[in-house]
């Protein structure tokens, strides 16, 4: 179920053909979605679109973050922003834990995991999290190196960046693969870690229950 290679390889065909059909979101597109998929059998399709649903927020979340460092941006239009990553980052992490809900739902009909097999610290949706944001980084520095219009150094910086980032994300690859192969195995095993996050939550954020009216009667 999971194959690094193909988690990668997928990511890498949604950043290229978001980038250049724009309205292709979420498979919103059939054809750039299919394009983007290649031909997904149907029992691998639903977890497919976890993935692509989990990178597109990841793909967001990169473009709208370049909006708040524009040059001349109003307070208005980065307090608008931030708003915009607030919602799109819990999102973001919403479907980290639906991956790995997904996951541990196959596997739990299969026996697995192992519950006395050593516990691995990161499950596999951070592992695809962090192969989605190095997907985005290889696409936007691989652009970066081929810029007509940049300082004669900007490419040759770019391209020894390219080789880290490529590097690092073969690195993180063969690590969730054998991480999936252990745990087949039960010789390794991972949990479900809820993000809990609080910023979004007005009852656990001071910052919003406190302006509440209820708080200002007090």
């Amino acid at each position: 179920m999971v194959s690094a290679t193909e988690i990668a390889a997928l990511q890498d065909r949604l950043t290229y053909a978001w980038h250049t059909t724009p309205n292709t979101q979420d498979g919103a597109s059939m054809s750039g979605y299919a394009r983007a998929t290649g031909d997904a059998k149907d029992s691998g399709d639903g977890w497919l679109k976890l993935v692509t649903r989990q990178h597109r927020a990841n793909f967001d979340l990169w473009h709208i973050e370049d909006e708040a460092r524009a040059p001349g941006a109003s307070d208005a239009a980065i307090a608008a922003v931030k708003r915009r990553v607030d919602r799109t980052n819990q999102l973001r992490n919403d479907l980290v834990e639906e991956l790995d809900r997904t996951l541990l739902g196959w596997m739990e009909s299969r026996g697995l995991p192992n519950p006395t097999a050593p516990l691995h610290s990161e499950p596999p949706g951070m592992m695809i999290d962090r192969l989605s944001i190095l997907a985005l980084k290889i696409y936007h520095t691989r652009e970066e190196a081929q810029r007509a219009d940049a300082p004669s150094d900007h490419a040759a910086r770019n391209r020894e960046r390219l080789v880290i980032l490529e590097e690092q994300r073969g690195d993180l690859a063969r690590c969730l693969d054998g991480l999936w192969q252990e745990t087949l195995h039960g010789t390794k095993r991972f949990k479900l870690y809820r993000q809990l996050k609080m910023y979004n939550d007005p009852a656990l954020n001071p910052a919003i229950y406190g302006k509440s009216p209820a708080a200002n009667a007090r």
